[in-house]
């Protein structure tokens, strides 16, 4: 119920409005104008951070809102040195000590660009790249920050995304460097429109082998049969359970890759650095729609114009993330320390965790499925224990363990590791 309420309050029509604002924006790109009252992106992000500031008003103080500021050295998209600025809010966990101290960000780039990645001043609306998820970041910073949630939630707006994903590479940088507890990091990047599927769905993109993984790790991982058991896949399946409890309109579609085909986005600096990160995404992207300069050329419109992004799909797919959020940060963090016992060769498979510090936890369940299964197909209650055997073979089925809190929040899986 909890969940059910926190997201109740997404509405298409402010969506609506959050897309057409942004889109009246002549440009967004990153080397554009920096001043807070210019027609560029220095304008863009003063409008974001007012925006927020009102709903941190709006929250009685629960939310808070920075501006998160760095510098972009000279590079392939980047002239010269070039100011950027983040727009960030975040919203305080309340459980006691460690819990509240866990992290996920939910994350959007308000940047956009034109056919030339280096042309500044031509307009670039970005109504569905990526002014969709920059809306859908905004209102969840809005709605869920009426409501108070064990672990710590970011909603983060990125500039340099086009141009490098500079502005979520400096975040990821400043979590590792500060030692963040960041549990999942998701990015929603062009989510405006359904492609006419029916029902309607939403591409969700996780890594299998983690990019940061030394190369004895990926060996190990290869041996055990673990390429589909990364962090980020046990942070898609939980995606997967959750949205059609709360979301049943909505079809998650999931892809077990990191993007889309040799592309990249927001969540990929997170995940070079060790963190789980997801990519949100549309089912259908148009191309003429996207990176294109706004035009008619042979009786088709390019352009990425806001009349394209569908407002009742969009609010599907905030709710979808919002229900995954507010699941995630009311749900015990996945058991650390999960173990399999390899000592001797059994039938049985014997499995050890620890207690996640801190957290409110009634019990775990162990999660079981056909090695050549991708979610998984059933769930034993085992209490509130620390270790249990289960009469299966460990050669046909892929394990993991996750808690239980109270309230029935289940959090995600922690995969087990082998040892002697």
């Amino acid at each position: 119920p909890r969940v059910a309420a926190a997201i109740a309050g997404v509405d298409p029509a402010r969506l609506r409005a959050l897309v057409d604002r942004l889109a009246a924006s002549h440009t967004r790109h990153s080397l554009s104008d920096p001043a807070p009252g210019g027609g560029g992106i220095g304008g863009a992000a003063a409008w974001i951070e007012s925006e927020l500031r009102a709903y941190a008003a709006a929250s009685g103080g629960r939310l808070r809102v920075e501006r998160d500021e760095f510098v972009a050295p000279p590079g392939k998209r980047i002239p010269a040195p070039t100011r950027l600025v983040n727009v960030l809010a975040t919203l305080p966990g309340t459980a006691a000590g460690a819990a509240a101290a866990r992290v996920y960000v939910v994350g959007a780039h308000y940047d956009t660009r034109c056919s030339d990645p280096m042309n500044a001043t031509c307009a670039a609306p970005g109504a569905d790249d990526d002014g969709s998820g920059t809306a859908a970041v905004m209102e969840l910073a809005r709605v869920l920050s009426a409501h108070s949630f064990d672990a710590t939630i970011v909603f983060a707006l990125f500039a340099g995304e086009e141009q490098g994903l500079l502005g979520s590479a400096h975040l990821a940088e400043r979590a590792r460097a500060e030692h963040w507890d960041l549990a999942g990091m998701m990015t929603l990047d062009i989510v405006g429109r359904s492609g006419g599927t029916r029902p309607p769905r939403v591409r969700v993109f996780s890594e299998g082998v983690p990019p940061a993984a030394p190369p004895d790790e990926m060996k190990r991982l290869a041996e055990i049969g673990a390429e589909a058991d990364s962090p980020a896949r046990q942070l898609a399946r939980f995606v997967h359970a959750v949205v059609p409890l709360h979301v049943p309109a909505l079809a998650t579609m999931p892809v077990w890759r990191i993007d889309r085909y040799l592309r990249g986005g927001d969540h990929k600096p997170f995940a070079e650095r060790g963190f789980a990160a997801l990519r949100w995404t549309e089912p259908v992207e148009d191309y003429a729609l996207q990176h294109q300069d706004v035009r008619v050329e042979g009786g088709v419109a390019y352009g990425d114009t806001p009349e394209h992004v569908e407002a009742d799909y969009l609010a599907l797919v905030t709710r979808g993330v919002g229900a995954t959020l507010a699941a995630l940060a009311l749900a015990p963090p996945a058991p650390p320390g999960a173990t399999m016992d390899t000592a001797k060769l059994d039938a049985d498979t014997v499995l050890r965790w620890r207690a996640p510090p801190d957290a409110d936890v009634a019990g775990y369940e162990v999660l079981m499925r056909p090695t050549t299964a991708p979610f998984w197909e059933s769930a034993l209650w085992v209490g509130a224990v620390n270790g249990v055997t289960v009469h299966a073979t460990k050669d046909d089925f892929i394990f993991a363990v996750r808690a239980v809190d109270a309230e029935g929040h289940r959090g995600p899986a922690s995969f087990p590791l082998p040892v002697k």
